[in-house]
């Protein structure tokens, strides 16, 4: 929904008709419809009466007879699903010239919510419904676990500090978007913790990487059931861009001093097509798969189609 907003704005930029812009507003105000108590979004959002009081709907809020305890009301970073709602808001209160009170409202309790799930390390989690309580959360640098299970360890991972589809650097993008907008201080500054994080989160030699999702000890771990406990060749690289995208901002050497020996690294483990593998197994640095059963494996013979198992370096 928010890139067909952001396609609506392009288009009354480019050509000046009033319609677009109006449609970009309808886009805005269904988003602020779906808006969670949480200050994000979910995955979907029902707009009809019946489905709308199983959520925690910010604007049902004052609705009779609400349990909102009992009510679904996670805020998703995954797949870019909240940070792209708030960039076309901002974006559409930017375009409005901040006079539409109830799109800048949105925005406002979104930003605020973001924030104050941040944790302490800078990291975000995949979901949230709360601020993190942060003695829970130590600031450590990443570590190698002493051993990790070679078969899913079907826990729950949507407080995991997580990389996975460049959640954060999908995150930094937005901060700075507000910074530029708002002039808000606070969100520049949480994008630079963000990447405090990313330097926290590289991983030792002989693997000087980062993880797809590390657990509260600031070791990879396990998410989905082939998303394995690894250093990944993929969400790497987002770090990395985002890492140089702070320092052009900042001018602070500290955001791109440990950037040559990463890019090493992921030079020294290109898959002989060129590419790079998804996972590299942690310490030996060799390549993991699964096959369609959803074994773990190091032969790439019997991969599922639907995840990118190799990706572009």
């Amino acid at each position: 929904i928010p890139f067909v907003g952001e396609a609506y704005l392009k288009a009354w930029r480019l050509s000046g008709e009033k319609a677009c812009l109006d449609a970009a507003i309808e886009v805005a105000d269904a988003l602020i419809r779906g808006q969670l108590e949480s200050g994000g979004w979910s995955s979907s959002f029902d707009l009809a009466p019946e489905g709308r009081s199983r959520y925690a709907y910010r604007v049902d809020a004052d609705a009779a007879g609400q349990d909102a305890q009992r009510k679904r009301n996670l805020t998703t970073f995954d797949d870019n699903k909240s940070q792209s709602a708030v960039m076309l808001l901002m974006h559409v209160d930017e375009a409005l010239e901040f006079q539409n009170d109830r799109i800048h409202e949105a925005v406002d309790f979104a930003l605020a919510r973001m924030l104050a799930s941040q944790y302490p390390n800078g990291a975000w989690p995949q979901q949230f419904s709360e601020p993190p309580d942060a003695t829970q959360f130590p600031v450590k640098k990443a570590a190698y676990p002493q051993a990790w299970p070679r078969t899913h360890p079907q826990q729950k991972y949507i407080s995991f500090y997580t990389l996975n589809d460049s959640n954060m650097s999908r995150i930094i993008d937005m901060l700075i978007e507000a910074h530029r907008i708002y002039d808000r201080d606070d969100c520049f500054q949480a994008a630079e913790k963000t990447g405090d994080f990313f330097l926290l989160a590289q991983m030792p030699e002989p693997q000087p990487g980062w993880a797809q999702q590390y657990n509260r000890d600031m070791h990879p771990v396990w998410a989905r059931r082939f998303e394995p406990a690894s250093i990944t060749g993929g969400e790497s690289q987002a770090v990395m861009k985002s890492l140089l995208t702070l320092y052009a901002f900042t001018g602070e050497e500290k955001f791109i001093g440990s950037l040559p020996q990463a890019i090493a690294y992921y030079r020294r483990s290109l898959l002989p097509d060129g590419r790079l593998a998804r996972f590299y197994e942690l310490q030996t640095n060799r390549p993991l798969y699964f096959t369609k059963d959803y074994e773990l494996t190091f032969s790439d013979d019997d991969m599922p189609t639907h995840y990118a198992f190799k990706v572009g370096s």
